[in-house]
């Protein structure tokens, strides 16, 4: 079985969590313009950067983006 990200789920995560993006980007020095590329689905997230991310967000890295399973 394959295992690929699907569609980004940063804002969700932050919502749950009564976080803004700029309150992600000064927790993980990442900037607004970068947030907002993998936010928008334009870039994926390194692996370090889901970690960083994630941790960050309070979650675990599987849930930053819906998976598909294959």
């Amino acid at each position: 079985m394959k295992v690929s990200r699907g569609r980004c789920r940063i804002d969700i995560l932050l919502k749950e969590r009564g976080l803004k993006r700029r309150d992600l980007v000064n927790a993980t020095g990442y900037s607004r313009h970068l947030i907002s590329n993998w936010a928008n689905n334009h870039d994926k997230m390194s692996a370090d950067a889901m970690l960083t991310v994630a941790h960050a967000i309070g979650c675990q890295a599987e849930e930053l983006y819906d998976l598909i399973f294959e």
